[in-house]
Order: C-alpha cells, then structure tokens, then sequence
C-alpha cells in the first residue's frame, strides 16, 4: 500500500486503430503487417501491435482456422495502433494504397496511466 487515497482514475483521450487484414496480404513482396508497422513508425505514432488470429472470416466468406486439420492458412490479423485523433487521422491516408481488401476501423479509447507510473 501506498498510502495515496484511492480516487477516480482518469485518462487521455485517444484514438485505437484497427487494421484487419490476412496473414498472407503483401505490398510489394512484403507482409502487409509488417508495412503497416513501419509505416506507423516512420510516421511517429506512439505504437502498434500485430495480432494473428486463430480463426475468422472477412470479405471473401471463407473461414479461415489453425485448428490441426487444417492447412491454417491466410490466418486473420489486426494490426492495433493508439495515439491521438490528430496522429492516428493523419496516418490513414497512407493506409488508403495499400490495404485493399482489408478493413480500418478507428474508435475513441481513454488511455489510463497506472498511479506511479512514468508518462
């Protein structure tokens, strides 16, 4: 225990975007994720984070899984980046050329800092 009273925590105000996209989409011979995250760092948002899914379905219906008896395949990813509404809305343009058949999404997020924690 610290001592400090206990009291409403409160965040900042930030946008989560969300790129969905399939483990084997490319831009020009690259991983799809792996553009996306670099570009998100040359651009100097905050972070991101590349998630591979163990099942799902997008566009083309097909569902996609890793369960064993499967070939597990073109498995379903999310690339997550969280900054500000200024930050994240200025990066989108550069997700306009390459997604293509995946999907953005960008939803406003309060970003808690734990109390003692360097910001």
């Amino acid at each position: 225990m610290t001592g400090e009273p206990a009291g409403p925590v409160t965040g900042e105000p930030a946008l989560r975007l969300t790129v969905f996209i399939g483990e084997n989409d490319t831009w020009h011979r690259r991983p799809l994720s792996a553009e996306i995250v670099h570009r998100a760092h040359r651009a100097g948002l905050a972070g991101a984070s590349v998630f591979r899914g163990v099942e799902g379905y997008g566009s083309s219906s097909l569902i996609h899984t890793s369960r064993l008896l499967s070939l597990g395949e073109d498995l379903p990813m999310a690339i997550v980046v969280i900054d500000t509404e200024e930050r994240v809305r200025s990066f989108l343009p550069e997700l306009e050329e390459i997604v293509g058949d995946g999907l953005v999404v960008v939803d406003p997020v309060e970003i808690v800092h734990p109390r003692g924690r360097a910001r």
